[in-house]
């Protein structure tokens, strides 16, 4: 394994990712390959993100989103759904003191009208308890697809349209925006997503259009600060050119 303390000295704090995203995928089949339930491994997961939480905010990273649960998601075994809502609202009332004492606020992204009672219940209890935080911005993409997030949209944008609020001439990349379960943060500049999988799996599908993609065989519970570390460093040895040549990015 990388050795964090040979990896930490190579950041460029200066030119760190505003905002990262990461598709934490792997839970599932590293307690398979334990010969555990699939549980095992969501639950082993919480220590990666509170790691990866810690991480970003040491490092002064503005935003962190991560994708903890899709819209399609809940097409899994229900024992499994039931197991994932149980311990999302049993992390989020462990997490909320921990994230209050680091200075960190929470968001969320996702179509909440589908989350049981109890978990929408102890979300807007976080929510509201940290609002005040200053520092990262976490954000948990939760009941979640892009594809569900731009029909939302385009519906919304139909009903203003309709109610006289909206000139349709005037529709342009900003209004969709402005639409977006994201509209309050900056877009992606960084997106990773661990287990080997090389997709985006219906993610910030508009948000991610000009961010740079890693992917890393390593399973989301054993994925550590060092890793972070490593993708960081990966994506500051890259050249964001948004279209442009080389030479026009250098002079």
């Amino acid at each position: 394994m990388v050795q964090q303390e040979n990896l930490l000295p190579k950041i460029n704090k200066q030119q760190l990712p505003k905002h990262i995203a990461i598709i934490m995928d792997g839970n599932g089949r590293w307690a398979e390959e334990k010969g555990q339930e699939r549980l095992y491994g969501h639950f082993h997961g919480v220590e990666s993100v509170r790691d990866i939480v810690e991480g970003a905010a040491e490092l002064g990273v503005q935003y962190l989103t991560l994708y903890a649960f899709s819209t399609e998601n809940w097409d899994r075994p229900r024992q499994e759904v039931d197991g994932l809502m149980s311990l999302l609202v049993d992390t989020i009332h462990k997490e909320v003191p921990i994230l209050n004492k680091n200075n960190i606020r929470l968001h969320v992204i996702g179509n909440l009208d589908m989350l049981p009672e109890f978990a929408a219940k102890e979300l807007a209890e976080a929510l509201d308890l940290t609002q005040k935080n200053t520092g990262l911005n976490l954000i948990m993409a939760l009941s979640y697809s892009s594809r569900w997030e731009l029909v939302n949209a385009v519906k919304n944008i139909g009903i203003d349209v309709k109610d006289g609020k909206i000139d349709p001439s005037t529709i342009n990349a900003d209004t969709l925006e402005q639409y977006l379960s994201t509209s309050e943060f900056p877009d992606p500049e960084l997106m990773i997503r661990t287990s080997g999988e090389y997709r985006i799996s219906n993610f910030l599908l508009y948000q991610l259009a000009y961010a740079e993609l890693y992917f890393t065989n390593t399973r989301w519970p054993d994925f550590r600060k060092e890793n972070l570390y490593e993708a960081i460093i990966n994506y500051q040895s890259r050249e964001r050119r948004f279209g442009k040549t080389g030479h026009q990015i250098q002079v």
